[in-house]
C-alpha cells in the first residue's frame, strides 16, 4: 500500500483484517512510527480496534523501505492529487510515488491507482511502466469513501474498477470482493471520469443552497425556515441539502480536475467553486456589516472542515478566520476534535470571551449549546437553546424561532468531502 493517510491506511487494514499480508510504505516516517506502534494517526470510526488486531497477528507492517513494493503480488497507490493556487491539478506526489514503484516492480504483479486523477493519467502510467520493461497489470480503482466512514463503506459501497481488459478489471475486482465490496466494471478513462463526475455533482448540490441561502439572507429572509418549508411534506425537494461550507481535500478539488479536463469549459464547475469558495468572505462582510469588526472579539467554533473530524486540509473556518483579522478584529478559535493547532482555545474561554459566534464546522458538541454572544449559525447546529433566537436577526439567528422543527425537513448540515 503507498500511503499511510486517510485513503491508504483504512485499505490496508481491511485488507489485513481479510486475511492478507499487507505492508503499508510511506516517506512520513512519524505517521510510520504511530502505526507500528497501534496508533491511528487521524481520527476513523472502528479503525483503531482493527489496527491493533491485524498487527498482533503480524498482517500489518509499515516500512519506508521502498524495495517491500518489489516483494509484494498487488501494489496500490493512494496519495494526494492536490491542485495548486490556479486550481490546476498538481500531480507531483503521485509522479513521485509511481516513479518510486517502477523501480520496484517486478512482471506479473498488480498495479492499482486509487489516487484520484482526470481521465488519461492512468493510461500515462501505464505507458511509463511498459516502457521500463515491466509486465503489468494495470487498473485504476477510486476510492469512494466518506472521511471517518472508511471501515464501514470499504465493505458497504460497490467500488468503480478499471481496466483496458476483463482480465485486468477481473483481477482488481477479487482484491475488493475479500472486503464484500460488489464490482462495477469500467473501462479505465470511464471510471477515472465517474470519480471526478461524482464529486463535483454534489459540489455543485453544496452550491446551490449556499447561493440560495445568500441570496434570501441578502434580503432579510430565514433561509433554513424557507428550506424546511419548502421540504415538509415534498419528496421532490428532499435532496437541497442545508447552506454550510463545502470543503476538503476531495470536492472542491475534483471539481477543479474536471475542469481542467474539460479545457476551462465546465462552467457549473467554475460557478460552484466561485460559490463555495466565497461563502466564508460573504459571511464575514455581513458582519462587517452589524459590528465594528476592528473592537470586535469573533468566536469560531470548529476548525475542521467537516462536521465531527480532526482533519483542518483546505477548512474554509481558517479562510474565515483570515478575512476577519484582515478587518481588524481578534479571533477565538476552538475545536474539541483537531489537535494539530496549538492556538486553539478552549471553547468556555472562547464562549465567555467573545462578542460573536460563527459556528464554522457543526460538530455534535456544538448541538443545543447555549451562548451567550449571538452567534451566526447558518448550519443550525446551535437550535433554539440559543436563547436569543426568538424574534431574532435572519442572518445571525437563520434557524428561525421553532419553525417546522417537529415535522419539517432534515436540518443536518450539508457534509463537506
Amino acid at each position: 500500500m503507498g500511503g499511510c493517510g486517510r485513503v491508504g491506511l483504512p485499505l490496508a487494514i481491511a485488507l489485513a483484517e481479510s486475511g492478507l499480508e499487507v505492508a503499508v510504505h510511506d516517506i512520513d516516517r512519524s505517521a510510520l512510527e504511530k502505526v507500528k506502534k497501534g496508533v491511528m494517526p487521524f481520527d476513523e470510526e472502528g479503525a483503531q480496534l482493527v489496527l491493533s488486531e491485524v498487527l498482533s497477528r503480524g498482517r500489518l507492517h509499515a516500512t519506508a523501505d521502498p524495495s517491500v513494493i518489489g516483494q509484494a503480488e498487488t501494489v496500490v497507490i493512494a496519495v494526494g492529487t492536490p491542485v495548486d493556487e490556479e486550481l490546476r491539478p498538481d500531480s507531483t506526489a503521485l509522479d513521485s510515488a509511481v516513479e518510486a514503484c517502477r523501480a520496484n516492480l517486478r512482471h506479473g504483479q498488480l498495479f492499482i491507482l486509487r489516487s484520484t486523477v482526470f481521465p488519461g493519467v492512468t493510461a500515462s502510467f501505464e505507458k511509463a511502466l511498459k516502457s521500463s520493461g515491466k509486465n503489468v497489470d494495470t487498473a485504476y480503482c477510486p476510492e469512494r469513501i466518506a472521511e471517518g466512514h472508511a471501515m464501514r463503506e470499504l465493505r458497504e459501497l460497490p467500488q468503480l474498477v478499471g481496466g483496458r481488459s476483463e482480465a485486468v478489471r477481473d483481477r482488481a475486482a477479487r482484491l475488493f470482493e475479500r472486503l464484500g465490496a460488489e464490482p462495477v466494471h469500467l473501462v479505465t478513462e470511464e471510471a477515472e471520469f465517474a470519480k471526478l463526475a461524482t464529486n463535483a455533482w454534489r459540489y455543485m448540490t453544496f452550491a446551490i443552497t449556499n447561493e440560495l441561502f445568500m441570496i434570501a439572507s441578502d434580503h432579510g429572509l430565514d433561509y433554513a425556515r424557507i428550506r424546511d418549508g419548502l421540504q415538509y411534506g415534498y419528496p421532490r425537494a428532499a435532496g437541497l441539502p442545508a447552506a454550510g461550507f463545502s470543503a476538503g481535500p476531495c470536492l472542491p478539488k475534483d471539481t477543479a480536475q474536471l475542469a481542467a479536463f474539460a479545457g476551462r469549459s465546465f462552467t457549473l464547475g467554475a460557478a460552484a467553486l466561485e460559490i463555495n469558495e466565497g461563502l466564508p468572505r460573504y459571511l464575514v462582510r455581513r458582519l462587517a456589516e452589524r459590528y465594528d469588526l476592528g473592537s470586535t472579539v469573533v468566536g469560531l467554533l470548529g476548525m475542521s472542515f467537516k462536521k465531527d473530524s480532526d482533519d483542518i486540509r483546505d477548512s474554509l473556518a481558517y479562510v474565515v478566520r483570515d478575512e476577519l483579522e484582515k478587518r481588524g478584529a481578534r479571533v477565538l478559535c476552538t475545536d474539541p476534535n483537531v489537535t494539530g493547532d496549538p492556538s486553539l482555545r478552549p471553547l468556555a474561554e472562547v464562549l465567555d470571551e467573545s462578542d460573536v459566534l460563527v459556528v464554522t464546522a457543526p460538530h455534535t458538541e456544538y448541538r443545543g449549546l447555549a451562548t451567550r454572544a449571538p452567534a451566526l449559525d447558518i448550519c443550525g447546529v446551535l437550535g433554539d437553546a440559543r436563547g436569543a433566537v426568538e424574534g431574532g436577526d435572519s442572518l445571525l439567528y437563520p434557524v428561525g424561532s421553532k419553525g417546522l422543527s417537529a415535522k419539517g425537513a432534515d436540518r443536518s448540515p450539508a457534509p463537506a468531502g
